[in-house]
């Protein structure tokens, strides 16, 4: 769109054609593998030619909705182009592997994704890539584990379950002196809240199953992607397979419109939750960027727009009888993984299982929580009723 305008606008007009939907709001969902070719000129177009044509030449390489929602996401973010995928996980293992080959060294921050841990430290190094974790907090000493192989920089800020802010210009400015390509999975504040691309990232994942989608009822993953390294990750995603169904495609679409408006009350309903816990007792700690006591609150501030619904809190007590009865005893708070959805839910976490290179509080017990849509007094009193049976555990 040629004006500046707001992300919920953005994301109320972009990917929608009139013409191609006959006039209604919605494309329509195009099922379908065969395209048909106009000419046999066509068919037999140069290579450079049939590139330009990707966008009808065959159902796994992209329709008229895949294209409408990879142009409003990496509209919105700010990067050239985007990609989608069949899952957040898919596209971030998509993207990773468009830049390594055996033998190269990749930087990944220690606070990652679990599942993206899990590909580094069997699938790429059975294919010879080496991974080197690192502290999330490092910011520009970064440099100092850089080695003549690292090919890769991959970020997640905040971080996943403990939720570190990155210092993602500082990390961007050094990788960029020495040559390497840097990406970020950006699902925690998606393409509103902020904008890798202006901070030097090359690449940007989103695993859009969460708040793009935003009703848990579909698995979608999104890559968006500067300039210079745009066909190098589509041409990746289209060798690997990859490829989101288009009913999968619609729902992200969908999702997509009420996005910006569905973040602002996850913000407000999770900051006001967030500092409700700061004054229960059972509570040590919150860990929540926007908070301004947190650790990562001056780089968030700097850097961000908003905030989504998921961070994380830890409780005095730590035993297994306690944190079942808590978790046992709520009702409106599913039990479950994944995030982004209507509804709220809370899981136990457990960082020291994985992490690799600063030790996490094993005097504490962490939470995650991710506030949904529901009436935000009613889950202050979930939550407290929680507290009350882990409470009356202890005493048992």
């Amino acid at each position: 769109m040629d004006k500046k305008y707001s992300p919920a606008t953005l994301a109320a007009h972009l990917g929608r054609n009139r013409k191609a939907s006959a006039g209604y709001v919605n494309l329509p969902i195009y099922h379908g593998s065969t395209v048909l070719y106009d000419s046999y000129e066509d068919l037999m177009a140069s290579p450079e030619k049939r590139r330009e044509l990707y966008q009808v030449t065959y159902g796994r390489l992209g329709t008229p909705s895949s294209f409408a929602l990879e142009q409003a996401i990496a509209e919105m973010e700010g990067g050239f182009a985007a990609v989608t995928a069949s899952s957040g996980l898919g596209a971030i293992t998509s993207a990773m592997l468009a830049f390594v080959k055996s033998g190269d060294h990749i930087l990944m921050v220690d606070s990652v994704y679990h599942p993206t841990r899990h590909f580094c430290d069997t699938m790429l190094k059975r294919m010879g890539v080496e991974t080197t974790y690192y502290d999330p907090c490092v910011g520009n000493g970064i440099e100092e584990l850089i080695r003549p192989n690292t090919s890769l920089i991959f970020l997640e800020s905040p971080g996943s379950q403990t939720f570190e802010i990155q210092d993602i210009p500082a990390i961007t400015s050094v990788a960029k002196e020495h040559g390497i390509v840097t990406a970020i999975d950006n699902t925690w504040a998606t393409p509103v809240y902020l904008k890798p691309f202006d901070l030097g990232v090359d690449v940007s994942i989103h695993a859009a199953t969460k708040y793009i989608t935003g009703h848990s009822d579909a698995m979608l993953g999104i890559i968006t992607v500067n300039e210079k390294h745009y066909w190098t990750v589509r041409d990746n995603v289209v060798e690997l397979g990859q490829c989101a169904g288009p009913d999968t495609i619609f729902l992200g679409l969908r999702g997509l419109r009420t996005m910006p408006t569905r973040l602002q009350q996850h913000w407000k309903s999770g900051l006001e939750i967030a500092n409700w816990l700061l004054e229960c007792p059972e509570v040590s700690r919150v860990i929540h960027p926007a908070l301004p006591g947190d650790s990562g609150h001056t780089l968030w501030k700097r850097d961000f727009t908003g905030a989504s619904g998921l961070f994380a809190f830890e409780t005095h007590e730590t035993s297994e009888a306690a944190v079942a009865a808590l978790i046992n005893s709520v009702e409106l708070f599913g039990i479950g993984y994944s995030w982004g959805g209507f509804e709220s839910l809370i899981l136990p976490a457990f960082p020291n299982t994985y992490r690799s290179v600063k030790k996490w509080n094993e005097d504490k017990q962490l939470f995650r929580v991710h506030i949904g849509l529901e009436d935000v007094n009613e889950l202050k009193a979930d939550l407290e009723a929680g507290f009350e049976a882990m409470n009356r555990a202890i005493r048992a």
